[in-house]
């Protein structure tokens, strides 16, 4: 039994979360899909995480990553050559993938490695510096400009 939830008393009452609640609603959908390969999102900073995607099987040529504007996609395929042999049990799953991860606004891939079976891509979060708070200074009522301070640069000085 599959229970959706419903966003639109959330929608009278926010303004531009649109892409969270169509997220959300994504997020529903593709619970039941496909859990192979297995994959760990694991944090490892602040503003660093990294995806570990179990991989074993597949050459780094074998797989392709792509990054376009908030989607990871992630696609595995093995080229088809029966130099193998005649396999009379195949346990360790070869066939092709395709799994996207829906990454927050400013993250950016940084690397991707291969090492052990195991697909490791290196993820940052970088906000720009005209996003990040800063500290507004109070005027004495003249109407001019006060200036503004980024407050990264405010703890420094």
């Amino acid at each position: 039994m599959r229970n959706e939830l419903d966003f639109a008393p959330l929608y009278r009452s926010s303004v531009g979360f649109d892409r969270v609640f169509n997220l959300l609603n994504n997020a529903q959908r593709l619970q039941a899909i496909d859990a192979w390969p297995p994959y760990d999102i694991v944090k490892t900073g602040e503003d660093d995480y990294r995806i570990q995607m179990a991989v074993a099987g597949f050459a780094e040529g074998d797989l392709d990553i792509t990054q376009e504007r908030n989607v990871l996609l992630v696609k595995g395929q093995k080229p088809a050559d029966g130099k193998d042999g005649e396999y009379l049990h195949r346990g360790i799953a070869g066939r092709a993938f395709e799994r996207r991860f829906e990454l927050a606004d400013h993250v950016r891939v940084e690397n991707a490695s291969l090492r052990h079976g195991i697909l490791s891509i290196a993820l940052k979060r970088e906000v720009p510096e005209a996003m990040k708070p800063r500290k507004i200074v109070i005027g004495d009522g003249s109407f001019q400009q006060a200036p503004l301070q980024i407050e990264s640069e405010r703890q420094v000085a």
